[in-house]
């Protein structure tokens, strides 16, 4: 067994994890960061099939955070492209975009059932005025907010694909994170008034590393490379985590078959909240391993088209609620960036929502291109004459999951944790907050300099703030 003496271990080499490292790299500060995959990035990683890259799924940079973009200028400059946004839903044979047109959203679904969307919207209204009584689901709220008519012609029936959970069983703190902000009152107010305070989801651009999003992890890992008091360590996973009293004293990690413990004075880690512990020695109580196996999270399967032809869509990227349609989500690279396939060419990544070995995980990528073709032809976005090759790729850890009951368990497991002065829990599933890329970013910088500057960082409050997730500026 090797003894490891380094300031500071990263478990995890996703969009958290690696900005922490690069903020301790500017430092001058010792630390090691451990990463399963042999590729670093997380769910921001980029993968090349032969002249073709695609991400795991549509990435757009967007952000509050000045600094962020500062920071991404500076590690890719000019490869920091700017992208013109269109996103639709395609439901029913038809488009409607997204954010959702009033006018285009009436029309397409005619006058019945325009008459039906705007009388429950009005229900909801008058009902509010006499039962005060507050959502408690992600259901409730979005009827609430939007009208049965409306929630049920996209929100409900995709948030059921992703989450292959009936909305009632969906904590409302979902629509607050992903939906706040949008309602049809706001809809009419940037139709007539053209507001500048409208959500800023109406953005209609956005940046993007101009070879996948994976860019700038791979630029990061460069400068930490050229470097001598910091190292980036793949095919490497934590298998035992020693603590005693309020500290975590050593890290047991594996890799190549070799054993090596940490004995860093601080931690910070990405990976899931729900292996770290797993991975405690001592075991924690009872009570805290049940709570943690609670905690859900929703895998990803994406299924990637290369193709013979130069266009399918002029989308980034396409959302099917439909029940009947296998997959949930369609992205086409080329339309982030012309250099993610070569010319007169194009491809499509299919993504599917499942649980972790249901029949969509295990299924074969021809199962999944068998699955998918059908729906494709029939919509005229592909024919199977046109493939060229398909690829599969699996993720696990790929959504929280909030279910009713996630509050209450994952505040268990966080007092817990919380008696270990030095962790620190950051991204997504080491958080288990679902949040975007750019709060991912901002916990690892922040994490990183709580040990800088000795100072406690709020990390649990990036993200938290309520507000529409899908805002940004775009200079």
């Amino acid at each position: 067994m090797y003894i490891m003496n380094k300031d500071v271990l990263i478990l995890g080499g996703g969009p958290a994890g690696m900005a922490s490292a690069f903020e301790l790299h500017k430092a001058n500060k010792s630390f090691d960061l451990i990463e399963k995959n042999t590729k670093i990035g997380g769910l921001a990683k980029t993968f090349q099939y032969g002249e073709f890259r695609t991400d795991i799924g549509p990435h757009r940079f967007f952000s509050q955070n000045q600094y962020l973009y500062d920071l991404i200028e500076d590690l890719i400059g000019k490869r920091w492209i700017k992208v013109n946004r269109l996103t639709r839903f395609y439901i029913n044979n038809k488009f409607y975009n997204y954010p959702i047109e009033l006018k285009t959203a009436l029309y397409n679904v005619g006058i019945y059932k325009a008459f039906r969307i705007i009388s429950d919207y009005l229900y909801e209204k008058s009902k509010k005025i006499f039962i005060k009584k507050p959502p408690s689901s992600f259901e409730e709220q979005i009827v609430s907010d939007f009208g049965r008519t409306l929630a049920e012609l996209n929100m409900l029936n995709y948030t059921e694909k992703v989450w292959g959970l009936p909305c009632s069983q969906i904590s409302n703190d979902w629509s607050k994170q992903r939906i706040k902000g949008l309602s049809i009152r706001a809809i009419v107010k940037k139709i007539i008034l053209k507001s500048r305070s409208q959500p800023k989801t109406l953005v209609d651009q956005f940046y993007y590393p101009d070879t996948g999003t994976a860019l700038i992890y791979e630029k990061i890992k460069e400068k930490i490379s050229s470097g001598n008091k910091g190292a980036v360590k793949t095919k490497s996973s934590p298998v035992k985590i020693n603590h005693s009293k309020d500290k975590i004293t050593g890290v047991v990690v594996e890799s190549n078959g070799k054993k090596t413990t940490y004995k860093s004075k601080n931690i910070i880690s990405s990976i899931p909240i729900t292996e770290v512990i797993a991975l405690m020695q001592p075991k924690a109580p009872g009570a805290v391993l049940k709570a943690a196996k609670k905690l859900k999270f929703r895998s990803h399967v994406f299924l990637f088209i290369t193709l013979n032809k130069e266009s399918v869509f002029p989308d980034q990227w396409l959302y099917f609620p439909d029940r009947e349609i296998p997959f949930g989500r369609i992205m086409e690279p080329k339309n982030f960036s012309k250099k993610l396939c070569p010319p007169k060419k194009t491809s499509m990544l299919i993504e599917f929502f499942c649980w972790e070995n249901d029949n969509v995980w295990n299924m074969s990528k021809e199962g999944l291109f068998d699955l998918s073709i059908g729906p494709l032809e029939k919509a005229g976005f592909i024919k199977k004459k046109d493939v060229i090759d398909i690829y599969v790729h699996r993720e696990k850890y790929a959504y929280v999951v909030y279910d009713l009951d996630y509050k209450k368990n994952l505040k268990k497991v966080k007092d817990y944790l919380k008696k270990f002065k030095n962790l620190q829990l950051i991204g997504r599933a080491g958080s288990f907050r679902y949040n975007n890329q750019d709060h991912a970013l901002e916990m690892g910088i922040l994490a990183a300099r709580s040990i800088l500057e000795n100072k406690k960082y709020d990390i649990d409050e990036v993200g938290s703030e309520g507000k529409y997730f899908e805002r940004g500026y775009v200079k």
